[in-house]
């Protein structure tokens, strides 16, 4: 026992000694004054649950005691791998994807809403293995709609804005979506 009170009393004493003879090092660099730029993007997410291939999975959903029919129902947790095509057509070139997931938060169903968390990467064209990040609240049921763009990479770096949303497509039984954004990008 004393052998052990011993023990830890050195350690204490080493732990205490040790910040009086460590070193703390840091660098400040005066920020670079860079044009900060606005970028308006525009493109179509497709967002299909249904099929042989869906972009979008459900991977948890809340023990329900009530009877929810809808495909997305209150508390659903979805992964996505959705499509970023420059227009609303299946067959319209795909400019990049959407990769995250959204959560089913609201318990109205009349009242629709999701949290989104997902990165928008590009894969073709100027902005090719650039990025952005929502993560926000998305009120599916208004027509018009804005989510916060919270970061970015490549040639967003540091990117915040925002994007209107405005659904071009869905398909209430299967929860298949076609949504429209127009994005505003603040980035260096």
């Amino acid at each position: 026992m004393e052998e052990q009170l011993i023990f830890a009393w050195a350690m204490i004493f080493c732990i205490a000694i040790a910040p009086v003879y460590g070193e703390y090092y840091s660098k400040t660099v005066t920020s670079s004054s860079k044009v900060e730029k606005v970028t308006n993007l525009h493109f179509f997410l497709h967002d299909t649950l249904s099929g042989e291939n869906p972009s979008a999975v459900l991977v948890a959903r809340a023990n329900l005691t009530r009877k929810d029919h809808s495909p997305v129902p209150f508390g659903s947790l979805f992964a996505i791998d959705d499509p970023l095509r420059v227009g609303p057509e299946p067959t319209s070139k795909i400019i990049g994807n959407a990769q995250g997931m959204y959560l089913s938060s609201s318990q109205d169903a009349s009242k629709f809403t999701i949290v989104l968390y997902a990165d928008f990467a590009f894969t073709t064209g100027k902005f090719k293995g650039s990025s952005f990040s929502i993560f926000s609240r998305n009120p599916v049921t208004e027509a018009k709609r804005e989510v916060a763009i919270v970061g970015g990479r490549g040639r967003f770096r540091m990117a915040r804005g925002f994007a209107h949303i405005k659904t071009s497509y869905f398909n209430a039984t299967t929860g298949d979506a076609i949504l429209h954004y127009k994005v505003t990008l603040y980035h260096y």
